[in-house]
């Protein structure tokens, strides 16, 4: 059935992420993810963007270089799309014109994953999207650690241009509403300047730890990455990547730029440094294909999301390990 659902996905002129079996667009709510690991929903939005549009394309053109990846991590040692059974679960449909309509349908759709005991692997858009999806996050799991890897902080406030939820005020949000953990916000690669010296306070007084580009420069990624996976614990974590977070030498498409981010490869470094977290969901954000050139922003894009994929396939193959052992303790002895 998932290979009818696949191709019939294909004639419609859409190639699935990484070439994976699509949802059953014929079932409804939760019904249609019954079975699945995780789900990747496209969320092709960009309504909220202050500076230049384009992101509601990035969900069409990272499945189309997303089926280059092959499923096999070798960093991982794991076959990610043996390990999970995923699904790409479509678009979020919504209506273009009406921003308060995009957040709550988001949500509802996030709420139909986790109600299926599946992860949401959640690709904008603008990071405006974020937002609900840690709104549908907090409301299963409980109050989250975020990762974010952003040039900005996204903790703007109304002020800034008369709006309360655009995509640089989530995490602001976030933090009002109680949707992520005291001292549980991460911040990696943030380096945009700022409008006033005040900007960096607000999180900063909600316990958010901020991991500056010179912070990474005398660490390295995969030192960041173990002190983030040390502070998280089993708590549960959210993943929120703006590719704005990457140096724009090495990721061109995205509306809003920013020099001296991360390499790609100190990317990949951070998000493989971060396995043994309890990753309950993750967004990939800001990629703006019109800006790309060659495709280079896509692919890394896609990749990101790989990596994603392979921490909860790791994070499962591990705790499928603790059981076998636990069940060969359990054992008889004769």
């Amino acid at each position: 059935m998932s290979q009818q659902r696949a191709a019939a996905y294909l004639r419609h002129g859409q190639t699935p992420f990484f070439r994976l079996p699509t949802a059953g667009f014929h079932e409804a709510g939760a019904s249609a993810y019954s079975g699945a690991d995780a789900v990747l929903l496209g969320v092709p939005w960009d309504g909220s963007v202050t500076y230049r549009p384009g992101t509601r394309f990035a969900p069409y053109e990272l499945r189309r270089v997303s089926a280059l990846v092959q499923s096999y991590h070798p960093g991982h040692g794991v076959d990610v799309f043996r390990a999970l059974n995923v699904l790409d679960g479509g678009n979020v449909p919504f209506p273009p014109f009406h921003a308060d309509s995009v957040r709550e349908l988001i949500q509802a759709s996030v709420d139909e994953v986790l109600a299926a005991g599946a992860v949401p692997f959640v690709v904008g858009g603008d990071h405006s999207i974020a937002l609900p999806v840690l709104r549908a996050l907090s409301r299963r799991h409980g109050p989250v650690t975020v990762v974010h890897v952003d040039a900005h902080l996204d903790t703007s406030t109304s002020e800034v241009w008369g709006e309360p939820f655009h995509h640089g005020t989530s995490f602001r949000n976030a933090i009002e509403e109680g949707l992520i953990g005291r001292s549980a916000l991460h911040q990696i690669g943030i380096r945009a300047t700022w409008g006033h010296p005040e900007e960096g306070a607000f999180a900063a007084h909600a316990g958010a730890t901020l991991y500056g580009m010179d912070r990474i420069d005398r660490d390295g990624a995969s030192a960041i990455a173990a002190a983030i996976r040390a502070a998280a614990g089993e708590s549960p974590v959210y993943i929120s990547f703006d590719i704005d977070g990457i140096d724009p030498a090495y990721a061109p498409g995205t509306g809003t730029p920013v020099p001296g981010g991360l390499t790609s490869r100190e990317a990949i470094q951070l998000l493989r440094g971060l396995a043994g977290i309890n990753l309950v969901g993750m967004d990939l954000v800001e990629v703006c294909p019109a800006l790309d050139h060659a495709d280079i922003t896509l692919h890394l894009g896609a990749h990101l999301l790989f990596e994603g994929l392979a921490l909860l396939a790791t994070r499962n193959g591990d705790q499928r390990d603790q059981r076998d052992q636990r069940d060969q303790r359990d054992q008889p002895r004769g």
